[in-house]
């Protein structure tokens, strides 16, 4: 099932989905449950509209919609550069599936009970202007690296001290504009690797945010093809580490990619989301893909984490509702099928795996058979403690959340019960 076949009949597949064999019984798929066996009780929510980074953000962290005015466009300033060519519409791709059915506004999505004590707070703030925030990490000094989606011209990676001042902004000279930021994480040496979906690009940046290596061509968009030496990405999301410093590279936008199979591009033709494993020099060691259908299969890998205990590899193959396993050398271990958009995973101090729900809006604590032990989050939306995508997040060795929202420029520190 396509990721726009999946959203559009979420709603009538809800009930089986929650309630079991119990939702074959109902003429109405159930609208909320109880705690059972460990998970939190859950209720539904409505969605919210997407601002798309157009927001006004103060500090304290109180969002605004500015309204727009349609009667007399903005002129852009006369030193900004050209925008660059949009992304190509998926055409032929098996990716691109149906455009018909309820769009993600009409969705009303599963919430859980918050039953673990976090408070939000807004201690970081950002230069003025407009665009989300998809990804924060932070560094072993306890430095927040935030990547923001912002107006070409404009910085848009950023580092924050202990104390919440901006110490340092990366700018166009040193990555250029970065088309679709995406993903980031900081591996063992503090080091900073970001992903630039529509560039097609992995950057890794030094502490003090040197330029050290780029992975994919700017805007050349393409298949791996290690025999051939084609060294190209398409939809670069997310990147995670082995323990031994080796480098995944996780792609497939899913409707979103530009790849068509079969297309007239001979360097892009695959068509299938996809692995890429690298070892901490970039040198290719193997690349396992999607396919979409079936167990084992995926069509995103919009979220990308390993396992610190074994090595696995964690997909979220976020509008297909699931996380599927493998080994580190590509093998499949199993599919875990969540109740939410599994948009961004991660592996706390403790070694236990927790999953950001995206335009579900919440942050969860899970088991390693996918079970919800608890929620961070107030859902999708702009006041306290909401998001309207939770994405790529990160834990300190308290368990603080520090989370980005993608289209709103609001950084969110979730504070651990008796931290604060």
């Amino acid at each position: 099932m396509s990721g726009r076949m999946c959203l559009g009949v979420a709603g009538v597949a809800l009930g089986l989905m929650l309630g079991g064999t119990h939702g074959f019984s109902q003429s109405q798929p159930p609208t909320r449950g109880p705690a059972v066996d460990g998970s939190p009780a859950w209720f539904l929510q409505g969605s919210f509209p997407d601002p798309g980074g157009r927001t006004l953000v103060e500090p304290g962290g109180r969002v605004t919609i500015p309204a727009r005015d349609s009667s007399t466009p903005a002129a852009a300033p006369a030193a900004t550069p050209a925008a660059p060519p949009p992304t190509p519409a998926c055409g032929r791709s098996p990716l691109c599936g149906s455009r018909t059915g309820p769009g993600r506004q009409q969705l009303q999505r599963v919430q859980w009970e918050q039953t673990l004590g976090y408070t939000f707070t807004y201690p970081y703030v950002l230069p003025p202007g407009f665009g989300g925030v998809p990804a924060v990490a932070l560094d072993s000094k306890r430095n927040l690296w935030v990547f923001q989606r912002a107006p070409i011209g404009k910085p848009q990676l950023f580092k924050f001290d202990t104390n919440h001042k901006l110490v340092l902004q990366v700018g166009e000279d040193v990555i250029g504009y970065q088309d679709k930021a995406h993903g980031m994480a900081v591996d063992a040496e503090d080091n900073v690797w970001i992903t630039a979906a529509n560039s097609a690009t992995v950057m890794k940046l030094s502490p003090d945010g040197k330029l050290l290596m780029t992975i994919g061509e700017r805007g050349r968009r393409g298949d791996w093809n290690e025999a051939r030496g084609q060294r190209l990405l398409w939809q670069p999301l997310m990147v995670a580490f082995g323990p031994n410093g080796d480098l995944f590279i996780g792609e497939g936008h899913a409707n979103e990619s530009p790849n068509d199979t079969d297309s007239t591009d001979p360097a892009n033709n695959i068509g299938a989301a996809r692995v890429i494993h690298l070892d901490r020099n970039g040198t290719f060691i193997n690349q396992w893909y999607g396919n979409q259908v079936g167990q084992g299969k995926f069509s995103a890998v919009h979220g990308l984490a390993v396992d610190p205990r074994n090595g696995d590899v964690w997909i979220g193959d976020r509008e297909e509702y699931r996380i599927v396993v493998y080994t580190a050398d590509g093998r499949f271990l199993k599919t875990l099928q969540m109740r939410n958009l599994v948009c961004a995973l991660y592996f706390d101090s403790r070694g236990e795996p927790w999953m950001a729900s995206g335009q579900d809006g919440q942050f969860l604590k899970l088991d390693r058979s996918g079970k919800v032990l608890g929620a961070i989050g107030n859902g999708m939306g702009i006041g306290t403690g909401q998001f309207i995508e939770a994405s790529y997040w990160a834990m300190d060795k308290d368990n603080n959340l520090y989370a980005g929202d993608t289209s709103v420029a609001r950084v969110t520190k979730m504070v651990a019960l008796g931290k604060n």
